[in-house]
């Protein structure tokens, strides 16, 4: 019997292959995505061809709106910074880090683990190939298991420990590019992109540019570009 699990799947590169590596592991998944005023929100059809893809057995998407808040260029009218260097990417929080939101993200996840009695979360969060977001860390990490250990019914009464797997956290794109294509994973069918043109990628925004350089790396065509 498979165990449940929750995954949170934005429709992009790393939640995809999480997804699909959570499912080569045994896991039933109820994929979690969420609809959050983001200016990508084309990444929601993506994450529904995926969850249905690779047999998600329940997809939720929670609406919550960021836009409220802003702070990010992601969920205001700040622009998403285009055609940065490595070294630009890799100095400091950029401007499409949206305040807390792994944080946000987790705890429902964390809450839609004890409806279906699961104590596993997946997340694809990378603290080696991605923009200096503070909540991509192991240490954040392992503080919010911490956390959810201390702040859930099942964590208090059943003594059930929460565990947040981070399978991509030591990859670089490529290697998760490697990783999914072994699991049969079709990027086509996903999109990474910050700043969409009629639905499109632009090609020049910080995802976009890791995204290429991982494919490029491999020798291989983005199906999605």
């Amino acid at each position: 019997m498979r165990r449940p699990a929750v995954v949170l799947l934005s429709g992009g590169l790393d939640s995809t292959t999480v997804l699909a590596l959570a499912r080569a592991d045994g896991y039933d998944c109820a994929a979690l995505s969420f609809d959050y005023g983001q200016r990508h929100a084309v990444e929601l059809d993506a994450a529904r061809r995926v969850a249905a893809a690779l047999g998600a057995g329940r997809h939720v998407v929670a609406s919550i709106d960021l836009r409220a808040l802003g702070g990010s260029a992601l969920t205001a009218d700040v622009d998403v910074p285009k055609g940065r260097s490595q070294g630009e990417m890799a100095s400091g929080i950029p401007i499409t880090y949206v305040p807390a939101r792994n944080t946000i993200f987790l705890s429902f996840a964390l809450a839609l683990a004890e409806t279906i009695d699961a104590s596993d979360i997946f997340i694809g969060v990378n603290a080696l190939d991605y923009s200096g977001y503070p909540d991509c860390r192991p240490e954040y990490i392992a503080a919010f298991e911490a956390m959810a250990d201390l702040a859930t019914r099942a964590g208090v009464e059943g003594g059930t420990r929460t565990t947040i797997h981070t399978p991509l956290m030591e990859l670089t794109k490529a290697g998760i590019i490697a990783l999914g294509t072994s699991l049969g994973v079709d990027y086509g069918l996903t999109h990474s992109c910050y700043d969409p043109v009629d639905g499109r990628p632009c090609g020049t925004c910080d995802s976009c540019l890791l995204r290429a350089r991982g494919f490029a790396e491999l020798g291989m065509a983005d199906p999605a570009a």
